[in-house]
Formats: C-alpha cells, structure tokens, sequence
C-alpha cells in the first residue's frame, strides 16, 4: 500500500509528459470538422450529378432496351445456327437478358442504385465506359481520366501561377505609382478581361496557327513526338503558348485592377503612414505593413483562381483541342457515356474539395482571427 502514491505520481508525470498542446488539438478538430463538412457536401453535389446524369433513371432504362437489343440479334445468329425453335429462342433471349439485367443490377429500384452508384463513385469504383476508351484501347473510366489529368493540371495550374503571380507583383508595383501612365493603362485595360478564355483563343488560333504559322495548335506535343526527352518537353511548351497567353489575356488585367485597388487602400492605412514616417524603404513596407496584413486575402485569391481554372477548362481545351479532362468532359457529354461523365464529376468534386481543405488549413496557420474563432466556438 505503501508503493500507490509513488505508482500514482510516476503516472501522472507520465501523462503530462504525454499531453497535447491545447492549441494543437484545438487545431486537430478545427481541421477534422472542415473534412467532415466538405465529404458531405462532395457527397451531396456527386449524388445530384448522379441523378442529373441518369436523368432518375431514363438512362438505365436506355441501357436495357440496349441489351435487349443485342441480346435479341445476338440469339437470333445463334438460333440460324443451331436450329432452335421460335418457343425455344424465346425463352432463351427472356433468360439471356434477365440474367444481363440482373448481373448490371438493373433489376433493382433506382433510388437503390443510386446509392450503389453513390458509393462507388466516392470511393473511384468508376467501371467502365460505354463509348470511349483511352489512348491505350481500355474502357475504364479510372484509367481514361488518369490519363487526360495530368495534362490538364500541367496547363491550368501553369496557367494560374501565371495570372496570379504577375498580377500580385504587378498591383504591387503600380501601388507605388498611383495615376502613372502604366496605372492608368490598367485601369483601361481591365474590360479586357470580361472575355473569357476560349473567345480570345479563337482569335489567337487565327493569328498565330492559321495566318502566320509560327505557333502550333491542335493536341500538346508534335507527331509524331520527339524521341528525346528535352525534345518532347520544348514540343509541350510551345503548344502551351497559345492557351497560357488566352488564359493570362482574360484574368490578369482585372486582377491587377483589383490587387491594385486593394494595395491602395492598404497603403493609406495609419501604420503604413508611420512607417513612411519612421523611415522605411519602401520594399520593406510593402513586405510588412501591406503584403503581409493581406496574405489570407491573396491566399484565398489564389484558390479561386485554380477552381475558376479547373470548372473553365472544359470549353477552353475543347477550342485548343488539349487532350485534358475538359475536352474529355464535352467528348463524354456528346456520346451520353455516363459513368465517364459520373468520373469526371468526382474527380471535380474531390480536387475542389482538396482544394478548399488545403485554404481552410492555410487560413488557420496565417490568420490568428480563424484561431480565435475555433477556440470560440469550442
């Protein structure tokens, strides 16, 4: 008896020496509650495309008169051949199909499917495609989206670095020199950017593919392909030109109208004025006083720019015919292959969610005020 005080303090210095930061584990469920809250929405925006795509039901039903088709003339061949009966075939294609039908579950009630189909999308159980295939010759949907997605993330996510980058610095820069020429020419030019992308590729394709030839349209990379690695890299880089320069001609001048704005306003701020008044060379109070202070505004700025990027794809890489999930997307519309269409919706849905997720983590970091409104709500 005499040995339990001693065991009870070895203890409890043995689950202070194991204790969590308050902070961390305020963090921790800050983080699990976004995650939960963003399965449930992809959950819920993956289920309408669901039903969206299957027109609630119209297009299983589609399906079965399609194998009720085949089937049919598939018997009908093998009847010719062996001689059956008109009882006989019958009865053979009335099995042939209900088993077809029961083998797809198609003999279930949709609302039931759907949620089969519900989770075998979320969980990329994506099966097969009816129409399209890939490079290779496969009909699975994961396969067929694995291979257009890397072209697709490669271009837009360049791109949105692009308009991003340029953008901020440039705001930054005409900040310091409010009523230039340089500023007034950008105050000018930001209804450029009321085009979207694919109207100024147009007119790119027109200039620099057909009439003067010295830029190539069509696919990413010349046929046949380079041999070399560095050949196949410079062939990917030129035909990305023309899409990259329509992308940064429709979002960069309105974003360098509207970050110039914003670092304005900024600029006036009472402590930027002390700063001015204490000396301060310029570069190091527009990284303290201005960029700083607006970090989870640019941050936030930045993601939606690679979700304006991903959801605007699908018209621009059909203009410059980029092999990426876009082109992919209205190839897919255009036959009715649903679970590509269903496919590509997930895979949407999941790289905004990431997306989403990721600012949500970066604001918690950069923002005390998120923080704060954490430990409030515990």
């Amino acid at each position: 008896m005499a040995q339990e005080p001693s065991a009870e303090r070895s203890t409890g210095a043995a689950r202070r020496r194991l204790r969590i930061p308050p902070g961390l584990l305020k963090f921790a469920r800050y983080a699990v509650v976004r995650g939960v809250a963003l399965i449930i929405t992809v959950s819920i925006g993956v289920y309408l495309a669901i039903l969206i795509a299957n027109m609630g039901g119209y297009v299983d039903e589609i399906r079965i008169a399609g194998i009720q088709n085949d089937v049919t003339m598939s018997m009908i061949a093998v009847a010719q051949q062996g001689g059956l009966t008109p009882d006989e075939l019958r009865v053979r294609i009335d099995d042939e199909i209900e088993r077809e039908i029961r083998q797809l579950g198609l003999d279930k009630p949709f609302i039931t499917r759907s949620f089969g189909y519900l989770i075998d999308a979320l969980t990329l159980s994506l099966g097969r495609a009816e129409r399209i295939s890939s490079n290779s010759g496969s009909r699975i949907v994961r396969l067929i989206i694995t291979e257009r997605l890397p072209s697709s993330v490669m271009l837009f996510t360049t791109a949105s670095l692009l308009v991003f980058i340029v953008s901020v610095f440039y705001a930054l820069f005409l900040s310091r020199r409010y009523g230039s020429l340089l500023d007034r020419l950008a105050v000018a030019m930001a209804p450029v950017s009321a085009a979207p992308p694919w109207f100024y590729g147009v007119f790119l394709i027109l200039i620099f593919a057909s009439l003067a030839g010295i830029l190539p349209y069509g696919n990413m990379v010349d046929a046949p392909p380079p041999e070399t690695s560095l050949g196949y890299a410079l062939s990917v880089m030129k035909h990305m030109i023309l899409p990259l320069l329509a992308w940064f001609l429709s979002g960069s001048w309105i974003a360098i109208y509207t970050w110039r704005t914003f670092f304005l306003i900024h600029s006036s701020e009472d402590y930027v004025e002390l700063a001015k008044a204490k000396g301060l060379r310029s570069r190091t109070i527009e990284r303290r006083y201005v960029l700083r202070p607006t970090l989870p505004t640019v941050v936030t700025a930045f993601a939606l720019i690679l979700i304006a990027s991903w959801q605007g794809a699908i018209i621009t890489e059909t203009v410059f015919s980029w092999p990426g999930l876009g082109s992919l997307y209205m190839q897919a519309i255009s036959a009715f292959d649903t679970p590509v269409i269903i496919g590509l919706t997930v895979v949407y849905a999941y790289l905004l969610a990431i997306t989403v997720f990721t600012l949500d983590i970066v604001y918690a970091l950069i923002d005390p005020r998120v923080k704060l409104g954490a430990e409030g709500s515990s």
